[in-house]
Formats: C-alpha cells, sequence, structure tokens
C-alpha cells in the first residue's frame, strides 16, 4: 500500500502535524436557525510515518453502534505509539443523529449520495465534504453500520473481495462472517472503491440500540486492521476464531402478512428445508412456516413480529466452507470478555 507523505495534514482549515491528537470541527452548512452545521473529527498522528486509516460511523444518523466503536478505539491507550495517522468520524450524519434519524434533513440517504455536491442539498454537500477532507487524504478506510430500524445483523465484513488488499483486510479484521458484496451506485464504498481506497464495511446489531458483543468484536476488528497495516503494535494474543467467507446472500420474504413467531436466531446454521418461523392470523387459524430453499447461516433477521406481505424477513449467507460462523462469534466474544473490554475503560 503507497501511504500518504508524512508531512502537515490540513482538513478545513486546521493544520495538524505529526505527533499531534486534536479534535476538531468541520463546517458542513448554515441552518435556517442562523447556527452552523460542523461535523466533529478527531485525528491522531504518530511520530513515525505510515498509513492514513480514516474510521467513520453514523452515516445512517440512527445506527450507533459504530460511533461506540470509535470512542472504544479512541481510548486505546496503544494509540499513543501508533505509527501514521487515524482520521476519526464518530458522527458523520450529525443532524440524523440528533433527530434519531436513518436520513438527512432532506430525506436522502447519504450513502447513496456519494461523491456529493458542493453547490447541492445538504446530503450532497455533507458527501462532498467527507469525500474531500476525510476520503481522499486517506489510504484506507472502515465505515461502521448497523441494520436498519427493526432489523438485527450478526457481526460481518462487507468488502469488494476482488480487491486483494481489500481482502487482506477483510480477512484481518476477523469478523465471523465475511461477506463479497457488489458495489452501489452512490454508496461511499463504490466512489472509494473508484478512487482505488480499500473500504472495509463492518455491520453489526441494530439501529438505535447498543450490541455489546457487535461493538467489542468492532473495536476489536478496527485494531486488527490498524495492526496489519503496522500503525499499531502487533498483539501478543493470537486469535483462536476464523473469518468464514461468503459469496452470495438471500433474503427470505413474507409471502402473507400476520405476526412471525421466529424459531432461529442469527448465527444459526441453517439447512435446506428447515423451519425458520411462522406466519399466522391472530387467531392462529391460518398458519404458514417459512422454510429456507439452501443451506447457509442467518446473518441478519427482523425483530419486529408484525409483517407485510413482501417484507423482508430472514437473510441467509451461503457458504463454501464447513466453517461454522457461530462458533466463530461465540470465539470472539468469549475473547474479547477474557481480553477485559469493559464498557467505561476497554483494554484491546
Amino acid at each position: 500500500m503507497n501511504t500518504i507523505q508524512h508531512d502537515l495534514l490540513t482538513l478545513g482549515e486546521h493544520v495538524i502535524a505529526p505527533g499531534e491528537r486534536r479534535t476538531i470541527e468541520l463546517p458542513v452548512t448554515d441552518l435556517y436557525t442562523h447556527t452552523s452545521l460542523k461535523m466533529p473529527v478527531q485525528v491522531v498522528r504518530g511520530k513515525k510515518p505510515g498509513p492514513t486509516l480514516f474510521l467513520s460511523a453514523a452515516i445512517h444518523g440512527d445506527e450507533i453502534n459504530g460511533v461506540e466503536i470509535v470512542r472504544r478505539v479512541l481510548d486505546y491507550k496503544g494509540l499513543g505509539s501508533i505509527r501514521g495517522t487515524l482520521i476519526a468520524v464518530p458522527i458523520v450524519n450529525v443532524q440524523g443523529f440528533l433527530a434519531q434519524s436513518r436520513y438527512t434533513p432532506d430525506r436522502r440517504d447519504l450513502n447513496r449520495c456519494f461523491p456529493g455536491n458542493s453547490n447541492g442539498s445538504v446530503a450532497s454537500r455533507l458527501a462532498h465534504l467527507f469525500v474531500n477532507e476525510i476520503v481522499l487524504k486517506s489510504d484506507c478506510g472502515i465505515d461502521l453500520h448497523t441494520a436498519a430500524l427493526h432489523r438485527d445483523n450478526l457481526p460481518q465484513i462487507r468488502a469488494q473481495l476482488q480487491n486483494p488488499e481489500t481482502a487482506r483486510l477483510a480477512q484481518a479484521f476477523d469478523a465471523p462472517v465475511v461477506l463479497n458484496t457488489n458495489l452501489r451506485d452512490g454508496s461511499l464504498r463504490h466512489y472509494a472503491d473508484e478512487q482505488g481506497i480499500p473500504i472495509l464495511l463492518y455491520e453489526a446489531g441494530e439501529a438505535l440500540r447498543f450490541d455489546e458483543s457487535s461493538i467489542r468484536i468492532g473495536a476489536r476488528g478496527v485494531l486488527n486492521v490498524m495492526r496489519e497495516l503496522g500503525m499499531l503494535r502487533p498483539s501478543r494474543k493470537k486469535n483462536l476464531s476464523k473469518s468464514v467467507t461468503a459469496n452470495s446472500s438471500h433474503w427470505i420474504r413474507a409471502d402473507r402478512s400476520g405476526i412471525l413467531r421466529a424459531t432461529v436466531g442469527l448465527g444459526c446454521s441453517i439447512s435446506a428445508g428447515q423451519r425458520l418461523g411462522t406466519i399466522s392470523d391472530p387467531f392462529g387459524i391460518q398458519e404458514q412456516v417459512i422454510t429456507s430453499e439452501f443451506p447457509g447461516i442467518l446473518i441478519g433477521r427482523t425483530n419486529l413480529p408484525l409483517v407485510n406481505e413482501g417484507d423482508a424477513v430472514f437473510h441467509i449467507a451461503r457458504f463454501e466452507e464447513s466453517t461454522d460462523p457461530l462458533e466463530s462469534f461465540e470465539t470472539l466474544h468469549t475473547e474479547s470478555t477474557e481480553w477485559g473490554l469493559p464498557i467505561s475503560n476497554p483494554i484491546i
């Protein structure tokens, strides 16, 4: 990987020298309340040269697990000996975060607005700022997400694995599942890929909820990537877990409206024809069993029992490997607990 020259780093009007750690605010736009919208950023620069990694969360304002992951990474004592630069943006979509909403005030999905436009809508301006001040000044990035409202995701990395450097970092993260996914137009990953900047997208948990296992695995994964990049010293502990890679996934949708009773949990191995749940009317007179057409692992599901016909209810990943991601997930959770990752002062 080519590293950006280790000299003065300029973000907006702020200049950060090697060895500095600073919290800055980047102006996004002026609001109709005569106040300014700003995006908070913390920059941690080592005295020795190395890669520049950006870490972002809350591109969707209601996806808050990543905010806590960023906080824990920034609290890691090993950052005192970092090589290169970490640019941490815990809340990209500030207005969405304040409103507990996935979207920006103009009802745009920010992750479909990249690379944005300096003269466009609020979402477009925010995307343009993030691209020019954060992404293009980095060698690689990790973008932290959760499932949408009323859904839950097994901790997983989504990445374009055809890129060897992206694949290397995805395996280093060490999430239970690595999902090889296509790039969507307007997404941060799509734009970064066009610029030759490897991006990992971490999905875990659900919107507007802290999930401790997802947070621990995410924080540990970020530090694993930083070690792989040579930004941190190698860990003395050996990882017992191993990621498994899925090249495809499929959402199973409800064939009828009703009340869902799920019988499988995230991380469960699924066999072809296995019962996943039942949809019935309130009296239980009419029931429909939901089954899987193929084997795999449950990596996502709805948490809302009330479903309409056509709703996505179970997300199954298909694997060529025989390793059980649930075993990897349990091992990761055990390792994180044994390594001592308290909520207040994590040591990873």
